[in-house]
């Protein structure tokens, strides 16, 4: 069975370092060739490309990226250019807190864009913490990362005064799971992808704790899944909100904010 001829390429420049355009004038040595053959293997066999080619692109920022984390996606990039648009400007005392972060790209992403705030990102998984340090190094910006079950980790002087809450949370329902593409159900951290038989257990828990952390004007957007749009718009009723669609026109982000319009 054949990959795709991009995906082999996208594994030849991965494991060479060199272009399509370099690739074609000055073919790999056979130590890479062989190397090349254990990734394509690896693809059929249902492995995700990104962590085959061991980094992605995730907004101005170039991230590692392994089984210890989902893919940072482009419905992800897209939170995060809502979020760069809500929030505008951030100075020394402006506090951000990604929820559930994972390898990091919101958190570092929203660093680079804001490099004066302080940013926090909290995830319970330890490995994927580790793999978020390793991007802080990668990207060198500065992000508290805190391990932990959503605000739990958070400092308790922060309760109030957060300008920003961000959160690509687990959104899949029990029942969806065996129905997700092969490569996400089988090599993706299940605890990054379902959330309980709804699917939408941790975005209800978000809309009732987040309502005390974030700070009046302050703003909390989250990643959803496409058909639950009408219920999160119902579980953030203590805020402005609204639902906005990606690039597809699909319901994908929940943007929200405490005491003011969000729809600005």
């Amino acid at each position: 069975m054949a990959i795709p001829e991009h995906e082999r390429w996208r594994l030849m420049t991965a494991v060479t370092g060199r272009d399509r355009a370099s690739l074609t004038l000055l073919a790999p040595t056979s130590q890479q060739v062989e190397q090349i053959e254990v990734l394509v293997e690896r693809r059929v066999a249902g492995e995700p490309l990104q962590y085959l080619e061991g980094s992605v692109r995730f907004g101005p920022l170039d991230l590692l990226v392994d089984g210890r984390a989902l893919i940072p996606r482009p419905e992800t990039e897209r939170l995060w250019e809502e979020a760069v648009a809500s929030l505008r400007e951030a100075g020394p005392g402006t506090v951000i807190v990604d929820l559930g972060t994972g390898s990091g790209a919101l958190a570092l992403a929203l660093k680079h864009s804001f490099p004066q705030a302080q940013v926090y990102g909290t995830d319970v998984s330890e490995a994927a913490l580790t793999l978020a340090k390793q991007n802080a190094v990668r990207t060198g910006l500065e992000v508290t990362f805190l391990h932990g079950d959503l605000f739990e980790p958070l400092p308790k002087r922060f309760m109030g005064r957060v300008d920003l809450i961000v959160s690509n949370p687990p959104y899949v329902a029990e029942g969806e799971f065996a129905d997700l593409p092969r490569d996400v159900r089988d090599h993706e951290p299940r605890v990054a992808l379902v959330s309980g038989p709804s699917g939408t257990e941790i975005l209800d828990r978000i809309a009732d704790e987040g309502f005390w952390w974030v700070g009046i004007g302050g703003w909390l957007i989250c990643e959803i899944g496409e058909t639950q749009g009408e219920a999160v718009t119902e579980a953030f009723f203590a805020f402005d909100r609204e639902v906005r669609q990606d690039l597809a026109g699909r319901d994908r982000i929940l943007v929200a904010r405490r005491g003011a319009s969000c729809c600005v």
